[in-house]
């Protein structure tokens, strides 16, 4: 079971900070951008007044992702209008970029505009009150379903959504061979049902950052 601790970046330091803690047990951490539009609350770098220069370095190649710590990067695009700055993230060297169904705006056209170099996987997330069929037109351009395990998008720590159970049974009765995530919720009561119903990761926040022993969470939901 892969494991992917979330991530909601005050700063790039304290991001840095955060990797450090847990890149010796996973592969992979998920940070999760939100731009204060698309959910009410803002991260790194739309909480500093130079997002636009984050955003230039990007491109310009200033920042890579391969100078902060020995993990992978899983980009979960809580924002709106997200083709704007999407391939930035991949420029950054991004190995997952997840976008918001509910945030699509040009009908699936950023899938096939992303930069492919270092991109492996594109991810289409989808809240609990979102129909299963809003992610089926896009099926064929992505990688994998991030099922939402809570209904407010956007903070750690809130109560567990139990329709997550019968939307990852769905998909998995649809699209067997389909990797199935689930973001938020994700706790050490809550993963073995998730992974019954068909979940091949596991995203979590609160349960690992507030725990009093992180890497034994980590190595306890890795062992479901």
């Amino acid at each position: 079971m892969e494991i992917i601790p979330a991530i909601m970046p005050k700063s790039i330091h304290d991001l840095e900070a955060q990797v450090r803690r847990v890149e010796k047990l996973v592969n992979t951490v998920q940070i999760d951008v939100m731009d204060g539009v698309f959910v009410p609350s803002a991260d790194w770098p739309y909480l500093s007044d130079e997002s636009e220069q984050v955003f230039n370095d990007m491109v310009e190649g200033n920042f890579l992702f391969r100078h902060i710590g020995d993990v992978q990067f899983e980009i979960d695009l809580m924002v709106a209008n997200p083709s704007l700055h999407a391939p930035d993230w991949a420029l950054a060297g991004a190995h997952r970029i997840i976008f918001h169904v509910e945030s699509l705006e040009d009908g699936g056209a950023i899938f096939d505009e992303l930069p492919k170099d270092g991109l492996k996987e594109i991810g289409l997330a989808l809240n609990p009150d979102t129909p299963s069929e809003a992610v089926v037109p896009f099926i064929h351009k992505i990688d994998f379903i991030q099922c939402m395990g809570i209904a407010k998008i956007g903070y750690q720590g809130q109560p567990f959504d139990e329709r997550v159970i019968d939307k990852l049974k769905d998909f998995r009765r649809q699209f067997p061979e389909l990797v199935l995530s689930v973001d938020g919720g994700v706790s050490l009561e809550t993963a073995p049902r998730l992974v019954g119903a068909g979940a091949n990761r596991l995203v979590s926040g609160s349960a690992i950052w507030e725990s009093d022993d992180i890497l034994g969470t980590i190595k306890q939901l890795q062992r479901i």
